[in-house]
């Protein structure tokens, strides 16, 4: 809350995205304006953001071109973006590349045009680096983001999550601290061996988790024929520009094409607490009502009619594209890979075909204790975690210590209408007076009309927002990189000299004193601006 960046972590079950949302709510509270986003989709629907890709306006760009670079600093929706932030918050940062961040980093310095880091932005990054690393195509090397330019800059504090608020004295809670520690000894692998080719009890479903998606669709396929029941299938439903649409298509669980029978094992892909589903909720379709699936959650048997579910993709407070389906999926099988995020009180684990470290603890770390894992098969590289990241969670721990240990304790407490939207500035009614004589005056010099030098709505947005530096400017709604450009200096000295604030001589000014000093030449700091703007003019 003090303004830090910091890398928030721990293990699974410590209690890292309630800590995120509550500093979330209370940011905004304080009138912080935060940017939310995640490395994935599904991580996204989490905390209520969008991914990073989609924010930060690259894309899936794996580099920033020249031609980039200039659409970038032209783009006046992303300037406005990047500039109207305090916080910008990046969930389960482990699978984001090292290349990514520091594409981010370089573009928050362009377009907030500081070369602070993040351009002044705080970033909350969250995450556990012993998940999944990010994958590149084609290439065997791993890019990790905390070996990133952007993450040696920003030099986060660290915030290490170790209290455990899953089951106490369960051993695959041990076992994956063993993990976490480098240190699996022989009887964690007498309770994981116990797990292996166990029976799933008669009537249970529950979800498997295989290593590869070819495995995945298989299974979910076979069982679907499987069933005699007529099918009925669901197309999904969009809106927007088709590049966002698609976007948002691969970043949700939901199926563009649902099939679905009576005796289908599905699991809901979205949150609806009203509803008594969350995201990873089992259940079976028993029936069918008006067109509708009528599903029967496997946790109460309650048995809810389900209804479309919309998602939608949003920037600058617009949406851009949305899509339309049921929250559902089949559910016989998932990849280990679209588990993560997720909390399944049970599972049937295939690790015979785990292929990149992190897979075992991502897997076994879905369920909730050990009785919950049925294991299916295991090879050699399954309980693998990355070495590099052993010796860099330890320094983590250290870090984490020396924080909590310099850190005064403060109480920050949630207003009991933590949804309450943030009241909007009050209009300074004389800053207004000026600016509309300011525009008055300009209209008469330029001969054109007043609409022309700036419009009423856009005067109220300067009288509101009272930006005295460009920066600050950038942010205001209605002022373009061309209006920047030609009254910027004007405006922000306008408003500095109303507020009475003291401005403190920028880059371009400093180099003329500079050069005026070189000649001996002595003129007052108001002479110098005067001096400026003849030369402009």
């Amino acid at each position: 809350m003090s303004g830090e960046s910091v890398f928030l972590t721990g293990a699974p079950g410590s209690g890292k995205t309630y800590v995120l949302n509550q500093f979330i709510k209370l940011a905004k509270q304080s009138k912080k304006r935060v940017a939310v986003t995640a490395s994935t989709g599904i991580a996204a629907t989490h905390i209520g953001g969008t991914t990073i890709h989609s924010w930060s306006g690259l894309g899936i760009r794996d580099e920033i071109t020249e031609r980039d670079e200039k659409w970038l600093k032209e783009n006046d929706r992303l300037i406005k973006r990047y500039n109207n932030i305090d916080v910008l918050v990046i969930d389960e940062v482990s699978m984001i590349h090292g290349k990514r961040l520091d594409m981010v980093n370089q573009v928050c310095k362009w377009l907030r045009d500081s070369e602070e880091p993040f351009g002044g932005i705080q970033v909350i990054l969250t995450g556990d680096l012993f998940q999944l690393p990010p994958i590149n195509r084609g290439d065997t090397s791993i890019d990790f983001v905390h070996l990133s330019k952007a993450w040696a800059e920003l030099k986060p504090k660290i915030c290490y999550l170790s209290e455990q608020h899953r089951q106490e004295n369960d051993p695959l809670l041990d076992l994956l601290e063993a993990m976490r520690a480098g240190d699996i000894m022989e009887a964690h692998f007498d309770s994981l061996s116990e797990r292996l080719g166990l029976e799933i009890p008669a009537g249970v479903s529950i979800t498997k988790l295989y290593s590869h998606n070819q495995d995945v669709e298989q299974i979910n396929d076979s069982h679907l024929k499987a069933l005699s029941d007529e099918s009925k299938t669901f197309v999904m439903e969009t809106y927007g520009v088709q590049a966002k649409v698609e976007q948002l298509t691969k970043s949700v669980l939901a199926p563009e094409i649902l099939e679905l029978k009576v005796g289908a094992e599905v699991m809901f892909v979205a949150n609806n607490f009203s509803e008594g589903f969350v995201n990873g909720s089992r259940g079976k379709v028993v029936g069918f009502k008006e067109g509708k699936p009528l599903v029967e959650l496997q946790s109460n048997r309650r048995v809810l009619t389900i209804e479309a579910h919309s998602w939608a993709l949003e920037e600058d407070g617009k949406e851009r594209a949305r899509v339309t389906q049921l929250p559902l999926r089949l559910a016989w099988a998932i990849t280990i890979h679209k588990s993560q995020g997720m909390s399944l009180d049970s599972a049937e684990i295939d690790l015979s075909r785990a292929f990149t470290p992190g897979m075992g603890y991502v897997a076994l770390s879905r369920v909730r204790s050990l009785d919950g894992v049925y294991l299916k098969g295991i090879n050699n590289t399954a309980l693998a975690m990355h070495p590099e990241i052993f010796s860099f969670d330890e320094q983590l721990r250290e870090h984490s210590s020396e924080v909590a240990q310099s850190t005064s304790e403060e109480e920050y407490v949630l207003s009991a209408n933590d949804s309450k939207p943030v009241q909007a500035k009050d209009l300074d009614e004389s800053l207004l007076q000026v600016l509309k004589t300011w525009r008055s005056q300009e209209g008469a010099s330029r001969q054109v009309p007043l609409y022309m030098v700036a419009g009423n709505k856009t005067l109220e947005a300067l009288a509101t927002n009272k930006p005295t530096t460009e920066q600050q400017l950038k942010a205001v709604t209605g002022i373009g990189p061309k209006m920047i450009e030609r009254y910027g200096e004007e405006l922000t000295g306008l408003i500095r000299e109303h507020l009475g604030v003291v401005s403190v001589p920028d880059e371009a000014e400093a180099k003329v004193k500079e050069f005026l000093q070189s000649k001996n030449i002595e003129l007052s700091d108001s002479d110098i601006r005067t001096l400026r703007g003849l030369m402009k003019g």
